[in-house]
């Protein structure tokens, strides 16, 4: 038998299944716009934007579902759990928008040296896939998908630092290049970090356990 909060919860939960979905795409956007040079830095931001009022929307639906329901304990891990993990897609979306700003005013990398657009390519790959992850693990709340971010979010890590170690040892790279790819580079671990965030409440709400899997 169907409760009173049942629809509310589902009204929340296609929400931010809607959400995630344009989150993937801003973010994929702003990536390739980067790589490719595409300046799209206004259609990141309508998309930015409209995530960041889908996210405000989602924590409504959170304070009505609690003030009209009381929902039980396991309710409320549900959409406790929602309203964070729209929060850390509005916090994709954003660094998103940083990406396509570095584009617009400083440069692509394909306007830098060689060496850097492969290794900028793969942490991007890396970090797509990791929101792709959080994504489809929330559509079924698969706890055992969630956890697979971890150790694409350790090569993610370790990538970035490798990168900037490497960066240090070039005396040559142009201040323009320099800037944008550290910028891009940091933009895109913070990505991977918010991906974790999801996850970790993702397994939250499927098992109520508390994990950490950065």
């Amino acid at each position: 038998m169907s409760r009173l909060i049942d629809k509310g919860l589902e009204e929340q939960s296609a929400m931010l299944c809607k959400m995630a979905e344009l989150t993937y795409e801003t973010v994929n956007l702003a990536i390739q716009s980067y790589l490719s040079g595409e300046n799209v830095h206004r259609q990141v931001q309508e998309m930015s934007d409209l995530l960041m009022s889908m996210a405000e929307e989602i924590e409504d639906k959170t304070f009505e579902l609690i003030s009209r329901f009381q929902p039980v304990a396991s309710d409320l891990r549900i959409i406790k759990s929602n309203m964070k993990i729209a929060y850390d897609f509005s916090r994709y979306s954003r660094y998103a928008l940083d990406i396509s700003y570095v584009t617009d005013k400083l440069c692509a990398v394909g306007a830098c040296e060689a060496w850097m657009v492969p290794l900028i390519k793969a942490v991007s790959e890396k970090v797509l896939e990791m929101v792709r992850i959080s994504i489809d693990a929330l559509k079924t709340y698969d706890g055992a998908l969630a956890k697979t971010v971890s150790a694409l979010e350790q090569d993610v890590d370790k990538m970035y630092f490798d990168y900037l170690n490497r960066l240090i040892e070039k005396t040559h790279v142009p201040i323009k290049c320099v800037i944008s790819s550290v910028l891009v580079m940091r933009y895109l671990e913070r990505i991977a970090d918010h991906a974790t965030y999801v996850c970790e409440a993702i397994v939250y709400i499927a098992t109520g356990e508390k994990i950490l899997l950065r």
